[in-house]
């Protein structure tokens, strides 16, 4: 029995949750469509060059939901559910993850998209565990800002390791799947990293490394 990571974005799922919330939001008028898609758009390519300022990012998609109160925010999210997240999930991604469940693995789901946007797609795919950036909540209303350490980057290193304290899970034997090199630090912490849908420049890590690489589109 191991213990099997996987990112979500564009990994288990076949887009980019973040990116698509923030499509949702523009397209039910809760934001202004015009400005916060120029944005979502300027910072998702910010993301694929490496080059994402995640404090910045994170104070961008964080504050619309501080406008809203959670049950407005839950009832959305279901409908986010079905308009955007239901075509792209992968029943591929679906049979790794039963695969593990099977072998009695530890399933685990790391991600820097927060964890009120990821939450219920995780659960879709049957999996218990998350790790994610989490916005700060108080009096049941989201705040805008975070809450201790982004899940990103080294980030996800960081939350990996206290939950590994907090479980007694050992990351000996581990697998990571991802698409991003900007999860090249987990990639390379584990003992199984494996590549699923990666872009360009950890396609060719992979090759000189003789990392496998899948596609489960």
């Amino acid at each position: 029995m191991a213990l099997a990571i996987f990112d979500l974005d564009k990994t288990l799922i076949n887009g980019d949750s973040d990116f698509l919330w923030g499509e949702f939001m523009s397209e039910i008028g809760a934001v202004d469509a015009d400005t916060y898609q120029a944005k979502n758009q300027y910072f998702f390519d910010q993301y694929a060059l490496g080059k994402l300022d995640i404090n910045e990012y994170l104070e961008f998609c964080l504050e619309p939901l501080s406008q809203h109160d959670m049950p407005t925010l839950n009832a959305w999210h279901q409908r986010f559910m079905q308009d955007k997240i239901n075509d792209i999930l992968l029943p591929k991604a679906q049979a790794v993850v039963d695969e593990h469940r099977a072998k009695g693995d530890t399933l685990l789901v790391i991600t820097a998209t927060n964890s009120f946007v990821t939450a219920p797609i995780v659960e879709r795919y049957g999996i218990e565990n998350l790790l994610a950036t989490n916005p700060e909540v108080k009096d049941n209303q989201f705040t805008g800002k975070v809450l201790g350490e982004p899940c990103f980057q080294q980030g996800k290193i960081i939350h990996l390791k206290q939950w590994l304290e907090q479980t007694g899970e050992s990351i000996k034997g581990a697998y990571f799947y991802s698409d991003s090199h900007n999860d090249l630090p987990m990639l390379e912490l584990v003992d199984h990293p494996v590549i699923v849908h990666g872009d360009d420049t950890l396609q060719k890590i992979a090759k000189q490394r003789d990392w496998p690489s899948l596609d489960w589109h």
